[in-house]
């Protein structure tokens, strides 16, 4: 046998050795058992991160008036002084109050005015600030609480920040009747969630830490704090605490 037949069968030899072999590793790679994946635990969506909260952003007087005559409930608890009204003039001498969390509020008119520089600690001054009239479930009388400001003619509004557009209680439905019940009379209950007793003590607080659902928080409660221990975002225990 010449040397030139002795290669070309050498080399035929070696290209059915070499398909041999990749037909192998196709049929092993095909039959054998899929090798399992690592599993990526992933974070569950609570009911609460399903709630869609309307907003409006409003940027005119002509937006905001829109408002006159529906009813809004408040999410900015603790934090909004509100002032007797009187021949569309609020009244800011003196506080009526302070709006509470989902507290109720029926839309009565937009007045534009001055303010003193002490009604201008959560919404600025500018050169005019805008208030929103309103009355409160059995009682006609008219308060105004600021929203806004005027200045050098663009306004700008604060109503997606301070207010639900839609009733909370059903917006948050989920939570059950007994935290509602705790959430209407401001009040805290064990096992409830720190969202829900921001909405019910007012969103003014202090916390040890930022690990949210696992610390302390002091609740100003109006001058009345409240230390609440959080475990797995559940009140675990709450207290009087007159450090705050």
């Amino acid at each position: 046998m010449t040397n030139g037949a002795k290669a070309a069968i050498g080399g035929t030899l070696v290209l059915v050795l070499a398909v041999g072999l990749r037909f192998w590793f196709i049929y092993k790679e095909r039959n054998e058992p899929a090798a399992l994946q690592p599993v990526v635990a992933q974070e569950k969506i609570t009911d609460d991160q399903l709630v869609y909260l309307k907003k409006k952003h409003q940027d005119s007087m002509k937006e905001v008036r829109d408002l006159v005559g529906s009813t809004l409930w408040v999410s900015a608890g603790g934090q909004m002084d509100y002032y007797p009204v009187a021949g569309r003039r609020v009244e800011y001498g003196k506080s009526a109050g302070t709006l509470l969390g989902a507290d109720k509020l029926l839309v009565k008119d937009m007045v534009e005015q001055v303010a003193p520089k002490a009604a201008t600690f959560r919404i600025p001054g500018g050169d005019r600030q805008v208030s929103m009239v309103f009355t409160k479930p059995g009682d006609e009388k008219e308060y105004a609480v600021p929203i806004g400001y005027r200045e050098g003619g663009q306004y700008t509004f604060f109503v997606d920040e301070v207010f639900f557009y839609e009733d909370p209680h059903e917006l948050y439905k989920h939570w059950g009747p007994e935290v509602w019940k705790a959430v209407d009379e401001h009040k805290v209950i064990v096992g409830m969630s720190e969202l829900e007793v921001e909405l019910a003590l007012g969103q003014v607080s202090k916390s040890t830490s930022n690990d949210y659902g696992n610390r302390m928080v002091v609740f100003a409660n109006l001058g009345h704090p409240i230390a609440v221990t959080f475990v797995k975002n559940k009140v675990t225990a709450f207290r009087e605490d007159q450090g705050y």
